[in-house]
């Protein structure tokens, strides 16, 4: 029987509003790394983490900011694009999963959309020995800079068709990246992938992804 909770987590400082789902028997967690102006109430990552549970694996559908810096970010715009402060907060986050007694000991995954993809990707050079895996969808990795260069857990970049200038960005972030790597192009897909069964191939491709490399046994050491 799956468990959903919805739970504050101390990260870096602060309380961040999270949703937890537990599968029984859960087999790994993922992590989400909301893009730009978005949190744990994003439609598409909702429907995203439905589709892992129901394979198997836990999600934590967490906001990177709290509901004052939201109100500020509404305005300015700023704080999302702050990857550094993202980034810590999502580390704390994978800190925090890796003790937190029904998902403690799962290989955890980090699945980040637009400018999440980027905090996931620093998230995942400074994590090495709890990060498996990670999805971007739509991302921009590019964000992530010289840390790219520190990502050796198995990374899949997921890009719609349409979506020309991130394609080319995602092209050259991939190129930074030592661990194993895959690019995967939406066909007629924007980047919010809101064209009927768009969403449906990311959440396939991430089922894909994170069942193969998240799971009991540990990942071999870059």
């Amino acid at each position: 029987m799956k468990v959903d909770q919805s739970i504050l987590i101390p990260a870096a400082g602060v309380s961040l509003a999270a949703d937890v789902s537990v599968p029984e028997n859960a087999r790994g967690v993922v992590l989400f790394a909301h893009g730009s102006g978005s949190g744990r109430h994003s439609p598409r990552n909702r429907y995203v983490a439905g589709r892992l549970n129901d394979t198997g694996l836990a999600t934590v559908l967490a906001d990177l900011l709290t509901a004052e810096e939201e109100e500020i970010d509404a305005v300015t715009g700023a704080l999302r694009f702050d990857i550094g402060l993202l980034a810590s907060r999502l580390v704390a986050l994978v800190d925090w999963a890796a003790g937190h007694r029904p998902v403690a000991g799962l290989g955890a995954g980090l699945f980040g959309a637009s400018t999440g993809a980027a905090a996931a990707l620093v998230a995942a050079a400074e994590r090495p020995d709890l990060v498996r895996a990670v999805v971007s969808r739509g991302g921009r990795p590019d964000l992530a800079g010289d840390h790219l260069r520190g990502v050796y857990a198995p990374t899949l970049l997921v890009v719609g068709e349409r979506d020309t200038v991130v394609i080319e960005l995602n092209h050259r972030a991939m190129e930074m990246l030592p661990g194993p790597t895959a690019f995967a192009v939406v066909t007629g897909a924007t980047h919010l992938f809101e064209e009927p069964g768009a969403l449906e191939q990311v959440a396939h491709l991430a089922c894909d992804w994170f069942g193969r490399h998240l799971g009991p046994e540990p990942r071999p050491a870059a």
